[in-house]
């Protein structure tokens, strides 16, 4: 029994630790996202495509 509860506690860290990671990359990928959209927008208007 005491295996069991070892293995949840680290299996809940790890994906406690996962999740925080994946919220906070999803502000930095919108970032990424809408700096992608301003660089075509950019480039559509400098007559480049």
């Amino acid at each position: 029994m005491e295996d069991f509860w070892a293995s949840a506690v680290q299996s809940g860290f790890a994906v406690a630790v996962a999740g925080y990671l994946l919220v906070r990359m999803e502000s930095r990928l919108q970032e990424l996202t809408n700096a992608i959209r301003d660089l075509q927008v950019a480039i559509v208007n400098r007559g480049g495509i």
